[in-house]
């Protein structure tokens, strides 16, 4: 005949106790390696230092800036972008770049995209763009800011640059950081109201992260 042994409450209580602090020393073992890594990268991160990347207007032309109504511009701008990484070890990823032109805080062409690319530790990139608007709408006052800045034969623009860059430090990618560039480029505006200005200064450009 068979014995049949039957534990007791107080056995089964012991054994659900020892599931517990097994389950316990699980978590805490996990979360000391996860504490771990993520000290590991803030002491990379903190070593490593990474500094914003740099960006310089090379060269702008304004090809058109027409007003075809009271209120709506045709403008084309072509511009050309220094972007340098300073970091020695770091790289950077840019993501989701557009840029745009604008004039006395009103925008003048709609954004245009930039195809996202790696830069590597202390390298240089030539950025292009053709910015082209269309019937573009301004405030009724446009036209004579325009001829004011013919009289003065100076006429400023401002390039913004929007974005998203992630730093690499050998296998490990960062999160996303929003990316803000602001360029100001002062172009001589002779006196023939027509286009097309250039400006070939190098302005260094405000760079925010």
């Amino acid at each position: 005949m068979s014995q049949f042994h039957e534990k007791s409450p107080e056995h089964c209580a012991k054994r659900g106790l020892n599931v517990k602090k097994f389950n316990k020393k699980l978590f805490f073992a996990f979360s000391t390696f996860l504490l771990t890594v993520l000290s590991f990268i803030l002491l990379v991160w903190l070593i490593l230092h990474p500094t914003k990347p740099q960006f310089s207007l090379k060269e702008v032309e304004i090809n058109q800036l027409n007003l075809s109504g009271p209120s709506l511009l045709n403008s084309s701008v072509q511009l050309t972008l220094l972007s340098n990484n300073p970091n020695k070890k770091v790289g950077i990823y840019y993501d989701e770049l557009q840029v745009h032109a604008s004039y006395k805080g009103q925008t003048i062409t709609p954004d245009t995209s930039i195809p996202p690319f790696y830069q590597e530790p202390e390298e240089t990139n030539l950025l292009s763009a053709s910015l082209v608007g269309n019937q573009q709408p301004v405030a009724p006052s446009f036209g004579y800011d325009v001829g004011r800045d013919q009289r003065t034969r100076k006429l400023v623009l401002t390039i913004k640059v929007t974005g998203k860059l992630q730093w690499k430090v050998g296998t490990w990618v960062s999160g996303k950081y929003r990316l803000n560039v602001n360029c100001v480029a002062i172009m001589a505006f002779g006196p023939i109201p027509s286009p097309p200005l250039s400006s070939k200064q190098g302005t260094r450009c405000s760079t925010t992260i």
